[in-house]
């Protein structure tokens, strides 16, 4: 799809969007994503272990310090700053229409654009507990520890990243809401994503309305279910649905 008046027309007559992104929403911001062929996982291809294993929990209890080791060098990007798209997001939310973000990436850049209202379910790398006494800590504990593995200040116990790892089970609150949010939507936007990875890509069978735009640059299991279907720049596409989306802020 060329020509994208007929998406920003849907966005006026729009008052309960919920957008549903993966990591392809955070690729323009430079942080790469999983499964493409410039991806994470094919890019460490060949490494002593696979991502999907140092990204496990019985990695990270087993050998806590490589975990960290790939954590620290490929899940956290401290300097990254939101895209056009989260800030597309962040404005459609601020004018009312968009009522929630929910998202499988870790990275925060939504609400660094701005989105209040963000479900994270793959949880985020700006929280961090103790495994032990269950305090809490930012993100310069795991990033500023003097030792390769950060322990807590109160107790001594391991800090994990508040992030869902592998044989992990997603909170169920936030797929709860989640769920309700997609249910009572009137146009679901879901975009960078594959939607191959499961429980989070089995939302999309939740939305039962005639606005389902689905924005990703490769093909995806669901692509015959959209309504819309756009294979382009994430980024310019929500720039442009979200310019005459309203009065200006």
């Amino acid at each position: 799809m060329e020509d994208f008046q007929e998406l920003r027309k849907l966005v006026e007559l729009s008052s309960n969007i919920v957008f549903f992104g993966g990591a392809g929403t955070s690729t323009e911001s430079g942080i790469p994503d999983f499964r493409s062929a410039q991806g994470l996982f094919e890019t460490q291809r060949g490494s002593r272990h696979a991502p999907e294993e140092m990204l496990s929990r019985d990695f990270f209890l087993s050998e806590p310090e490589e975990f960290y080791r790939f954590y620290r060098t490929h899940m956290i990007h401290a300097q990254a700053e939101p895209n056009a798209a989260h800030q597309a997001l962040a404005l459609l939310e601020k004018e009312g229409r968009l009522k929630a973000v929910i998202t499988q990436n870790i990275d925060g850049l939504h609400q660094k654009a701005g989105s209040e209202r963000v479900l994270e379910l793959h949880g985020s790398v700006h929280r961090n507990y103790c495994m032990d006494c269950r305090k809490f800590f930012p993100l310069e504990a795991v990033l500023q520890a003097e030792e390769p593995v950060p322990h807590c200040d109160a107790c001594g116990g391991i800090i994990k990243p508040d992030v869902v790892l592998y044989q992990e089970g997603l909170d169920e609150e936030i797929l709860s809401a989640a769920v309700e949010a997609i249910e009572a939507a009137d146009m679901l936007i879901v975009a960078g994503t594959s939607l191959r990875v499961y429980p989070a890509a089995g939302l999309i069978r939740y939305y039962s309305g005639s606005k389902l735009v689905l924005i990703n640059k490769s093909a995806t299991p669901y692509d015959s279910s959209a309504n819309y279907l756009v294979q382009d720049s994430i980024g310019k596409v929500l720039s442009t649905m979200a310019g005459d989306a309203g009065p200006e802020v």
